[in-house]
This record gives C-alpha cells, structure tokens and sequence, in this order.
C-alpha cells in the first residue's frame, strides 16, 4: 500500500488515535476473524473490529501516529486491500471490484459452456475414436486452465494471503477444492487411464461460485451502512473566503477551525459554524428529521450536513469536519452497527470454529471412503471435495451483521439514532414501557393561555419584569406578548419569583404562595400558573400549559394494543400528572418523583420480570436511563451525541419510539430465521455430501443458494416492520 494513513487518523485524546478503512477481498466471519486477530496481536491496539456486512475497519491504538502504516500494512499481508475510508476512492473501489467479479463470472461461463459442448459430445459416444476423446479432453483442458487462472484469482489470492499467516479462511477449502478437481482430471487425462475429467465441473462451480458471490455483492450493496452513506454525502469542496476578498476552493478534510467558507444556495454547509452574514432556510432533515425549511440568520450556529435553500451566507467555521457533530454521530452508529450483541457474538464465535471444522470432516470424508468403503482415489477425493465446497461458513457470517445494519440504517432515516450495538436485541425483549413526563410526552416548552385576553398594561408589565429572568415560564410569557417593553429593575429571588418596585408599590411575580399576601398555597388544580400582585393583592393570574406531543395518545394506544404495560414517572404535581395520564389512558403513573426515586421504580419494575424501556430527557435522566433495561431518549441535533440513552429520535412526535420497538421485534425474527436457515441447510447438506450423494457442483449451487436466501430474508425486514406498524 503507497498510501500514508496519517492524515487519515482521528485524534481519540491521550495519546491514542483511531482509522475508519474499507477492506476489500471479506467474503466470510473467517477474513473477518483473521483481520481482528492480526491486529489485536499488536501491543499497541486497543480496540479492532470489522464490519463483514460493510467491509468496515475501524481500530484504535496508542502510540507513534506512524504505526498506522504498519497497522493497515499487516491487514494487506493478509491478501486483502486495505485503505483509508475516502467515499470517493471507496465508490471508485466497489465499482472496480464489481467489474472484475463480472469478468471473472464471464470467463468462467465461457469456459464451463465451451466444455460442456465437448464433454456432452463424448459422453454421447459422438467422440467416436480415442484418439477424438483425448483430442476433446486436451481441448477442455486448454480451455479450463487459462480460465481458473484468470476466475479462479478472486479465491486463490486470497487463501494464499490467508495461508501466508497461518490461518484459514473460506477461500482456502474452495481453493482447495477447485486445485483437487483440477489436479485430478489433469492425470486422468494424462495418464490415459480413460478415467473421468472434470474440466467442465471445474468451471461451472467457478461459475456459481462467483454468481454467488457478486448476488452477494450486490446485496450487501442494498444494505449498505447508512453511515457509509453518510459519510459519501459530506464529501465534496468548500468555497473559503480569503481575508483579500478572493475564494478558493478546497476538499472537505482541509477545512480548518476559524476558516470563513462562502456557502451559494443548494449546497451543503460543510462544517459545524456560525452564520456570519445572510439571510436564508435551510434544510436540516439529514439531522434532525425536520422536514419542514428553518429559517437561519446572522449569528445562528448551523451544523454540517444542513443544506442552504434560499441565499448565500457566510460562515465562520467552529469546528473542523473530522470534529464536527455530523462526524461524531456517523461515529456513533458505526460503532452501534460493529457492536457485539448476543446474536453477533453467537455468529462469530461459530464462524471462527467452522473452517477447521469443515477440513476434519472433509478430511474423514476423504479417509472414509478411500479405505473404509475402497471407492477409490478419484472417487474419494471427489466427496472430499463436495464436503469443502457445500459447508462454506458463507451464510453464517452474513446472517446477523446483514439484519443489523439494515436496521440502523432504517432507522436513522427515521430519524433514529442506535448508539449501543446490542440495544435492538434488549428492546425486542421490553414487556413495560415507562415515560418521563415533560419533553417527552410533552414538548417541554411552555405556552402562555389566553394571553390576549389580559388587560395590556398588566401583560406589559408581567413581560417587562418577566424578560429578565431565564425560567421556563417567564421566558413563554415574554414570548406571550408581542409590544414592547419597560426597562425595569428587577430582584430574582430563588424559588419564589421575581419582584420590583413602582411608583412606590412592591410589584412581585411569582409562585402564589409567594405573590400573595394572605399566603395561600398552591392551587389543586392541574394548572401551571404564576402570579402578579402588588403589595400583596392578586392583580393577575397566567396559566400555562405544557402541550402534549401531537401522536402521544395514539402511540401510547398502540403500545399498549401490543400488550406493552405503560407508566409516567413525572416530578411535577400530582394533579398535573394525573390529567396527563388520564389523557393518554395510562393508569400507572407516579408524580412528584426525585431522579433517585426514579432508579428505585425502575428497579422494582424489574425485580417484578420486567423488561423495562425507559423514555426520558437524556440529559437529565441519565440515573433512571441508565438503570432500565433499554433506553430511548428525544433530543435536538446538538446534544444527539451527549444523550445517555441507547436509543436517541428527533423531532416532535413519540412514533419513533413505536418504530423502534417494531424494528426490533422485526430484526430479531429476522436473525433468529436466518440462523435456523443456516443450522437446517447444515444438517442436511453435511450428511449428504459425507454420504457421497452431492457432486462439486451441485455443491456449489447449494452454497450459493444458501448465501443468497439468508440474504434476500433479511431484506424482508422493511416489509416486516411495515406489517407491523400497521397492524390492527
């Protein structure tokens, strides 16, 4: 590799640094097993893992930033084509792969047509003389050897890489295989015993074997991480606006902290900043789910990723690209696609234990049948061969990392974010679902009610004295009203409000007990309400509301229509809490609840057999969060990534967390069915080819058929969660 990775790294903190790569030549758990092994043997490694599904590499290490080199160095020697991640170079990478799988598949069609013509010609008797057989037989193999030297490259570099290292892969017993078949039928030919020849088997299980493994190919193109897809957005150059007035263009990577970038309407804004100058909409879908144009002017922060609709702005860069938030959340769900949930650990630990597996049995097979059944050396090597060819981990490997990154990737365009690798498989399992109360069944923003309907000069004062305090309720009575303002000196005092004097009368806003002077208590109804009073007496009363999200009822139904036991966990009052629940037809509910009395609910939820998700504020929540079983969390595209929760949705509607739970459910059907698929067509097709009823190339039409099925089940799962959001 001539590529020098350390422009590439990811400064982690402490001395440690980290590369995202795309690894060519993966075709099972094995490479994927050899990869993480070659690393992890290294003293500087931390961490190392690949995503089969995605040909994804991603480790991090401590020391000198020039290891990186040797790092990536040791994965090439095993016979793969490691290189930094670059979305263009990546695109440019799977179309050369594709062509070459194509002209490889092509060639070994040629070849296996050609030959069939001339084996179909001899076995008819058409070949008449001996002398023709052979003349056919020396052709087939003129026609078969350039081919499995040219097709057969795609499994021999690879085992080769593989074996180079002392380890196996997948490819080594179909190299293997295609070496044995080919050797075989060279000496039967040569030897002119009048033995069979296998020239034709050769080349058509050349032929299914690359058909199935470019199917494969272009499965895993569908599914294909979306934060691959991602990261192929934010690739690009950037207009930088130079002190002289002059602009530059530069690639995405080179944009630097403080640079002044010139963004025209319809592109992307490339990196997190502040609007310095102009007035337009942007479209902020890709991170926040909005799909409505919000309006951005002088002085607003913008992310990377949001695209300028209307009009050129300005922006000062805050953060360079490799630090933005896009970049930490594209972080973030690769490593949720790359985590080591049950069902992955099962598949891999299975993988690694099934290449040395088939060799012994392909090995018994072989010794079986030469000297325990006499059938011969062809005839022996021939079921030995079988056995390599039809026992392929292929199906394994790909049966749960294919369901789990189709799934993040679902879910992202939701909206969605997964950030723990392992939170679908814990989710699946959930039997009670409890909610925090405000911003989460509520949008957390307060609303002044009937604002209009107050006496002008009372709302102008209430705003006037309300504007200079930063509480929930001031700032939406301020928001309230729209005249202007009194410039006046105003005391907050803690706990109880705000209060000034005028024209030598104590004016005070606040709770009532407070306010008034009589001292009453609070009021017992669901209402939240602040009160203006002047020297005591009660002038105005403003209520509040805190709306519903606009689905919660009906998700909360559906929920609940699934069997799914709901409860509210608020600290607000009792009254207000329970018109809340009474809205959305929850019966278990508990208000006035402290975060650490929150952790004791949900430990006795589960204590009871629960398997609890908690939906709260990750920002505040994380004691309660962290103690359910599975977390969900609203957020806003700024603290996505500081959130405590497994799960993190946007925007303002609960149904993510309905599509949460159904493409959970989904998935892990989906990964439970593509395991019992691999364990069925392993006990049959096992026993099969050790009984010598399989031949080379229905073996390897078995193979890819079993590879193909995994894959096109787990493409089911859009359908599936679809089924199930709309069920009745």
């Amino acid at each position: 590799m001539d590529v020098d990775v350390q422009s590439y790294l990811t400064e982690e903190g402490g001395g440690r640094y980290s590369l995202e790569a795309v690894v060519g030549g993966i075709h099972c758990m094995s490479c994927v097993r050899n990869i993480e092994k070659t690393l992890q043997a290294f003293p500087e490694i931390i961490s190392a893992r690949v995503n089969m599904t995605t040909r994804h590499l991603t480790f991090v290490f401590h020391g000198a930033k020039e290891k990186a080199n040797e790092l990536l160095g040791a994965v090439n020697a095993l016979g793969f084509d490691a290189r930094p991640y670059v979305p263009d170079a990546a695109r440019e990478a799977e179309k050369r792969e594709r062509r070459f799988l194509l002209k490889s598949m092509g060639v070994a069609g040629f070849a296996s047509g050609n030959i069939m013509l001339l084996s179909v010609a001899v076995w008819s008797g058409a070949g008449g003389s001996s002398a023709t057989r052979d003349l056919f037989e020396l052709l087939s193999a003129a026609i078969a050897l350039p081919a499995l030297i040219y097709a057969g490259r795609v499994f021999f570099l690879s085992a080769f890489g593989a074996l180079k290292q002392g380890r196996a892969n997948m490819d080594v017993p179909v190299s293997l295989a295609l070496i044995l078949a080919t050797a075989l039928s060279l000496y039967e030919m040569l030897s002119g015993t009048a033995g069979h020849v296998y020239f034709e088997a050769v080349t058509m299980l050349m032929f299914f074997l690359l058909a199935g493994r470019y199917l494969n190919f272009q499965a895993r193109g569908k599914a294909r991480s979306a934060a691959q897809d991602l990261l192929a957005l934010m690739s690009g150059f950037a207009t930088v606006l130079e002190k002289n007035g002059k602009t530059r263009l530069i690639p995405y990577k080179d944009i630097a902290e403080d640079m002044l970038l010139q963004v025209a309407a319809g592109e992307k804004i490339a990196a997190d900043g502040v609007i310095e100058s102009g007035l337009t909409e942007l479209d902020t879908s890709l991170l926040t789910g909005e799909s409505l144009p919000q309006k951005a002017k002088t002085g607003q922060v913008v992310l990377a990723g949001m695209v300028n609709l209307s009009a050129p702005v300005t922006v000062r860069v805050t953060q360079s690209v490799e630090r933005s938030l896009f970049q930490e959340i594209i972080q973030l769900m690769e490593k949720a696609e790359q985590g080591g949930a049950k069902y992955v650990r099962l598949s891999e630990r299975a993988a690694a234990l099934y290449t040395p597996a088939v060799h012994t049995l392909s090995l018994a097979a072989f010794l079986f049948w030469y000297f325990v059944m006499d059938a011969g050396m062809h005839q022996a090597v021939i079921y030995a061969v079988s056995l390599l060819i039809i026992t392929c981990p292929c199906a394994l490997g790909l049966a749960i990392p294919i369901v789990q990154v189709m799934a993040g990737g679902r879910l992202f365009k939701k909206g969605i974010l997964i950030k723990s690798g392992d939170a679908l498989e814990r989710l699946s399992k959930v039997t009670q679902i409890v909610f925090d109360k405000t911003g989460t069944l509520t949008r957390g923003k307060m609303s002044l009610i009937d604002g209009r309907e107050i006496k002008p000069a009372v709302m102008k004062l209430a705003a006037s004295m309300a504007s200079q305090s930063r509480h929930p309720l001031s700032q939406a009575l301020v928001a309230g009203y729209d005249g202007t303002l009194q410039n006046l000196t105003v005391t907050d005092i803690a706990g109880c409000g705000l209060e000034t004097e005028k024209s030598g009368k104590r004016i005070r806003l606040g709770r009532r007990g407070w306010a008034l002077a009589d001292g009453s208590g609070e009021t017992e109804d669901a209402a939240v309400e602040l009160w203006l009073s002047e020297n005591g007496k009660a002038v105005q009363r403003f209520v509040f509301r805190d709306d519903l999200r606009e689905d919660s009822a009906a998700v909360m139904a559906e929920l609940q229509k699934r069997g799914l036991k709901t409860a509210i966990l608020s600290g607000d009052r009792d009254a207000v809490t329970a018109e809340i629940a009474a809205k959305l037809g929850v019966t278990d509910y508990h208000a006035g609840v402290l975060p650490d009395r929150k952790c004791t609910v949900l430990e006795e939820m589960k204590t009871q057999g629960e398997t609890v998700l908690m939906v709260g504020d990750g920002l505040n929540d994380a004691p309660a969060l962290s103690t359910a079983n599975v977390s969900a969390s609203p957020a806003t595209a700024m603290t996505v990534t500081q959130n405590a929760a497994d799960i993190v949705f946007q925007g303002d509607k609960l149904a993510p967390v309905l599509e949460a739970y159904e493409t959970a459910k989904a998935s892990m059907r989906l990964t439970r069915t593509n395991l019992g698929l691999t364990i069925m067509y392993n006990l049959i097709a096992v026993p099969l080819a050790f009984a010598g009823m399989v031949t080379p190339l229905i073996a390897a039409i078995a193979m890819s058929a079993s590879s193909m099925t995994v894959v096109l089940n787990s493409l089911r799962l859009n359908r599936l969660v679809e089924k199930g959001l709309a069920k009745k």
